[in-house]
């Protein structure tokens, strides 16, 4: 076994290309994806005019979280076609599905031109990218896994969570950019139609990228023997949604934070926009510090003890924004939020992933992904919009970040130590 890992303690030069392929295609898919929770505002005012901003902004995140209804279907659908024809031909049909998204998004003109035609479209392209993005995660995390040295697997399955704080992080800046260089009516009219453009080369670069993935399944198999094994794995699955559960909405409501700081705490646009670049820098830097240190310490320690310190520091990082609204005091609270969720986030993918062998890893863990996210992700934002409208409670974000990152706690305790497990059993691609 020590001979195994030392042959793969260092990828080849192809290899190493379908891992980058594999990052760059998964972070311009989530690109296109998350935009739309930067947008949110003009979103509603565009697509969903109310006599109240608050009902618009309900409309809009209602429509945001659309997008997820269509994540167990693509999860199920593209996961278990990942596992019986191949990761490859998945994941290059997922490119392909967010690319349609995304032009229907970006080209559909708002309500005061075409009505009620415009809400429709636009949920058109949130249920087609929530399907592409419900098969993405678990074809592509799957892969990344089985690509990466004995010694670097949770590094290198790190890089599915960086690659989407990549993606947060460059629609940040762009974000801000165009915030400082338009008017705000501008932006409100076409500026924010601008933000997606950079999406657009997700069809081009996103082929291109994965030409090299692997278009057949090492192990082919009936829809019918990986339904019958991914029941024999059910424990596993029914464990790993708590423990996902408050990755998702920890990692929803930073996304949030750039509407939160507009909103709620009353900042400039440029400063709550920068909030997002933030939340996305210290997701890329610290899930990959989170994927580092589970190599080093297991996965257990590195789950569990930065969402204690998660649940234990909400509460005071919203106060404090609250309190002394300012751009300091939001870049650093939001940002350190981030950080703990990305860590511990990263472990927690990791030992879920190597938990499920190769035969319905990428099924498995793309369905309850996908029903997590849906469950989660996708409500998240509402919720936490509807409670602050309800109760009038700004903080309302930190109590519902403690409850999720408690329940998701009690389960971590309850998975199993995955570091020490075989490469072979791990990794068919690299044996």
């Amino acid at each position: 076994m020590q001979t195994a890992a030392k042959r793969h303690e260092n990828l080849p030069p192809f290899r190493l290309k379908l891992v980058i392929g594999l990052v760059l295609g998964n972070a311009l898919e989530f690109y296109d994806f998350t935009t739309y929770a930067f947008v949110a505002v003009s979103i509603g005012r565009a697509f969903f005019p109310a006599d109240e901003a608050w009902a618009a902004l309900l409309l809009s995140t209602a429509v945001f979280g659309v997008g997820f209804l269509a994540r167990p279907i693509g999860g199920i659908i593209i996961g278990i076609y990942a596992d019986s024809r191949g990761r490859g031909p998945a994941l290059i049909l997922t490119i392909c599905l967010m690319a349609a998204g995304l032009l229907i998004l970006g080209l559909t003109p708002g309500y005061d031109r075409i009505g009620m035609a415009g809400p429709v479209l636009i949920v058109l392209a949130r249920l087609l990218q929530g399907f592409a993005l419900g098969g993405e995660v678990g074809a592509s995390t799957a892969l990344l896994l089985e690509l990466a040295p004995a010694r670097r697997r949770g590094l290198y399955t790190a890089w599915q969570l960086a690659s989407q704080g990549g993606a947060t992080l460059v629609a940040g800046l762009l974000g801000l950019g165009l915030i400082l260089c338009l008017p705000p009516a501008a932006m409100d009219e076409w500026g924010w139609r601008l933000l997606l453009l950079p999406g657009l080369a997700i069809l081009p670069a996103g082929l291109f990228l994965r030409r090299c993935l692997p278009m057949a399944a090492p192990e082919p198999a009936s829809t019918i023997a990986l339904a019958r094994d991914l029941a024999r794995h059910r424990h596993i699955l029914l464990i790993a949604i708590p423990v996902l559960l408050c990755g998702t909405v920890t990692t929803f409501t930073s996304n949030y934070m750039t509407t939160y700081a507009l909103t709620i705490l009353g900042m400039p646009p440029a400063a709550s926009i920068a909030v997002t670049a933030m939340v996305g820098g210290c997701v890329l830097v610290f899930a990959l510090i989170g994927g580092w240190l589970a190599d080093r310490m297991g996965r257990r320690p590195v789950m569990l003890l930065p969402r204690l310190a998660l649940a234990l520091l909400a509460y005071p990082c919203f106060a404090l924004m609250v309190r002394q609204p300012g751009a300091t005091t939001t870049l650093l609270a939001s940002g350190l939020l981030a950080a703990l969720g990305a860590i511990s986030g990263a472990a927690s993918l990791t030992a879920i992933t190597e938990l499920l062998p190769h035969r319905v890893r990428a099924g498995g863990l793309a369905m309850v992904y996908s029903l997590t996210i849906s469950l989660f992700g996708g409500t998240t934002q509402f919720i936490i919009t509807w409670l602050m409208q309800r109760t009038g409670d700004p903080l309302s974000p930190a109590y519902y970040l403690i409850i999720t990152s408690l329940i998701g706690l009690i389960a971590m305790a309850a998975l199993p130590e995955t570091r020490s497990h075989a490469p072979a059993d791990l990794s068919p691609v690299t044996s």
